[in-house]
This record gives C-alpha cells, structure tokens and sequence, in this order.
C-alpha cells in the first residue's frame, strides 16, 4: 500500500467521506470543491498509477469520532508509515518542477523559509519511518525521492542523511539528537508535539487531549521506562 504525507488544509474527513453519495448535491459540490478533496483524488490517482491497490489518508482513514480508534491510529502510526511501500509527500506550496534548494523567506515565510512541510510535527516521523518518500509538487509534478535529496534533507532537517538513506532501525543516536530535530517543528494542538514522537521512540501511551504540556511530561516518563539514555535530561 502507498501513504500520504501532508500538510493540514479544507480537508475531508472520515463522516463526509463515507456519506459523499448520501449528501444533496450541493453540500457534495461544496465537498469536492476542497483542496482536500483534490489531494484525496489526485494520491489516489498517484497510486493507481503506481500499482497499488490501497492508499492511507490520515484525514479520511481515521474515523475522529471514537476516541479509541483515534489514539489506536496515533499510537499504529509510525509503524503504519514505516510498513508503506512508498509514502508520497505533497508539498502543496511548491510551484516549480524541481525540489527547492535553497532557503526562500520571501515565499515560505511562515516555514522558516523552506516548505511548511518540513515545519510539521507530525511529518518528522513520515519522513523517516517509510523506506521510500516520493515528493510531490502543488500539482503532482514529482520532484524527487528521500535518497536522492539525502544531502539536501539533511541541510533542511538537520536529519543526518546516513538515517535518511537507511532508516532508524540498526542506528544509535541519542533521545537528545532525535529531540533536537523536533525542537522547531509545530502542532496545531500543544498534546501533539508529544504524540507525534512516540513511534520515533517506540513508546506507547493513551491520548489525553486537553493535557497540554503534561503530554511532554508523559513522554519523557515514557523513553526513561524503556531507555537508559541519560540525555533525555537535557530536555
């Protein structure tokens, strides 16, 4: 199966998704007419191309309603991204045909001058748990895979590219190194930024939206249950 990595927009969720043909016809326009609907049809159209049967779509797969099945996703996810044959990155504010390299902060101003993409909490493990990331463009144009653009995502990311060529398994780096390349990335929720790091440091723990920073606080408690690492400290 094939997965998608992006950035939050109007997106479509799992309700609206299953009951598209149940809507009258215009609220199903209103539907169609998203950004995220568009990003649905064109992946889906990227994988059918590809070969693949199936494509994962966090905004559509995860029904948010049950609350069980929201913290079984989030908890699955990096092994989820991890298990893909290919996960395609859509970088919706990409125009060119070839993948940025240098830093713009004209254009991605509110990104630190690289596409909001690489700014995401949550796209820190779906750039590192696939074994293949393809690139995409706003209009689907491919503009590079994660082991070709190794260097460059490294001089982005901060990601050393030995780890983006071979993957996490088998590597030592330290809880602190891996902190480290989260410190700048943003959640829209505070609880996120916990969450979203769970899988990169093979630990588990329930979802308590409204928490806030003790999400954090959990986690660290989480890695010393499972790790000696003392670095962890110094976070």
């Amino acid at each position: 199966y094939a997965i998608l990595s992006h950035r939050w927009g109007a997106e479509v969720g799992y309700k609206e998704m299953i009951g598209l043909m149940k809507m009258e016809e215009r609220k199903r326009d209103e539907v169609r007419r998203r950004d995220g609907y568009q990003k649905i049809i064109k992946s889906c159209e990227q994988a059918m191309n590809d070969g693949y049967k199936w494509l994962w779509i966090d905004t559509c797969c995860i029904d948010k309603r049950s609350s069980s099945e929201l913290s079984e996703a989030i908890n699955s996810m990096y092994r989820w991204y991890q298990n893909a044959q290919v996960c395609y990155a859509y970088l919706n504010d990409v125009d060119e045909s070839v993948f940025p390299v240098k830093r713009d902060g004209n254009k991605f101003h509110k990104s630190n001058g690289w596409p909001e993409w690489f700014v995401g909490g949550w796209t820190l493990q779906e750039l590192i748990a696939p074994r293949r990331v393809e690139f995409f463009n706003k209009d689907w144009v491919s503009i590079g895979c994660k082991r070709q653009l190794a260097l460059m995502l490294e001089r982005i990311t901060h990601i050393p590219r030995e780890l983006l060529k071979d993957g996490l398994a088998g590597q030592r780096f330290s809880v602190a190194q891996i902190m480290s390349w989260a410190a700048d990335r943003k959640t829209t929720r505070v609880e996120d930024r916990a969450y979203s790091l769970m899988g990169l440091f093979g630990v588990s723990m329930p979802m308590l939206y409204g928490e806030g920073e003790k999400a954090f606080e959990r986690l660290q408690l989480e890695i010393i249950r499972v790790s000696n690492d003392q670095s962890i400290f110094a976070w």
